[in-house]
């Protein structure tokens, strides 16, 4: 009866939004498609295709059951699928039976378009949280409608995780959704980063949060500085600080979502054998490369970044932390143009492409935003139907 009364709640909810264009056509053939074949669990066929909150849904009264799609990916509700919105596969799988999943399974990347719309494709993975021994699939969707990239994962990336970290929470499966322009073009100014966006999606699905709530004189250190203005912010890749993360520079979110904070050391080859290719998108859709470029002069090397230690020691006293520059806080570092071949934001333009680069020296990949980040990067702006 509560799943029922649940039910009810949440279709007149679907009722009261407007119909999405983009993928509609696909998603009815996926939902006539379901009444056809799996009619014991979708009845009666030939619902209304209602919307919320980015899902296309129908709702089956008969079954009380739902059917959604969202960014090419297919979910289902309805207690005899089991307890909350359950992800079951990509749509092409269903409406496109020749279509094929990429598997991304420890997957050294290659291609180098700057336009994310040439990723479009469904991916998956299957990894291990070595910590635990457990065992994962990543998923990932691509889609594009337009003029805007949809990235649909569970954030579980191509690669183990846990190898030489402490995480606080277990890494679990997550929901997310990011969307970027397929078009980005530089802001009249810079957007700083935010403890309340993430940063980046990398081309396994796994999101990049550059920034740690963690600032000296907050709380135990390690969490709770949600102030983007307060100083002496740590950064979580200097080894000192001790974050717990992997070999990747990844570690969980208090929910279970696994991210990163620097180079994966997984997307692409450490050495200079080739220029590095695209290994993600900013929230701004510029991309995201690996290390190594070829520069004006031929050679193929890992780009510098602009950013150098201070010199001298810290401001001692109240609020301060005194001791040396040494890279323990963010705020240890300074931007010196034409120091290295990056700028601020640590991106530059080669061959009439911007893109941020990966660095192995802070900012490590993105230091701000270009262009214009998308909304759907803001934390807590993206989810599943309530």
């Amino acid at each position: 009866m509560k799943l029922l009364l649940r039910a009810v709640v949440i279709f007149a909810l679907f009722s009261g939004e407007a119909l999405l264009a983009d993928d509609l056509v696909d998603a009815n053939r996926l939902f006539d498609y379901a009444e056809q074949n799996y009619g014991k669990f979708f009845s009666p066929a030939g619902q209304q295709t209602q919307t919320l909150q980015g899902y296309l849904v129908r709702y089956y009264p008969v079954t009380n059951t739902y059917l959604g799609t969202r960014a090419g990916s297919v979910y289902v509700f309805g207690q005899q699928f089991g307890v909350g919105i359950i992800r079951v596969g990509f749509m092409d799988t269903f409406i496109n039976p020749g279509s094929t999943v990429t598997d991304l399974t420890d997957l050294l990347l290659s291609r180098r378009s700057s336009n994310c719309a040439d990723y479009a494709g469904g991916y998956s993975s299957g990894v291990k949280d070595l910590a635990r021994n457990l065992s994962f699939t990543g998923t990932l969707a691509i889609s594009v409608t337009t003029g805007t990239c949809t990235f649909a994962s569970n954030d579980i990336p191509n690669h183990s995780m846990g190898q030489g970290g402490a995480f606080a929470t277990p890494v679990s499966a997550q929901n997310s959704t990011f969307k970027m322009t397929t078009t980005p073009a530089f802001a009249t100014q810079t957007t700083a980063l935010s403890l309340s966006w993430n940063s980046a999606v990398l081309l396994n699905g796994v999101r990049v949060d550059m920034l740690a709530a963690a600032c000296y004189g907050v709380g135990d250190g390690k969490i709770g500085c949600n102030n983007d203005s307060q100083p002496w912010r740590y950064d979580p890749m200097y080894a000192g600080n001790k974050f717990g993360t992997d070999i990747h520079n990844a570690h969980t979110q208090p929910d279970g979502s696994y991210h990163y904070h620097g180079n994966p050391k997984a997307l692409f080859d450490l050495t200079n054998a080739s220029e590095s290719p695209v290994v993600g998108f900013a929230a701004d859709g510029f991309p995201v490369f690996g290390s190594w470029f070829r520069d004006s002069s031929g050679s193929i090397r890992s780009a510098r970044p602009g950013y150098r230690l201070k010199s001298g020691s810290r401001p001692g006293g109240s609020g301060n932390p005194g001791g040396s520059y040494d890279g323990t806080y963010r705020d240890d570092y300074e931007f010196v143009s034409g120091f290295g071949d990056l700028d601020v934001c640590n991106g530059m333009t080669v061959n009439g492409t911007y893109g941020y680069y990966i660095t192995d020296g802070f900012p490590y990949m993105t230091n701000c935003f270009r262009g214009t980040p998308d909304s759907s990067f803001r934390k807590g702006g993206a989810g599943p139907p309530p």
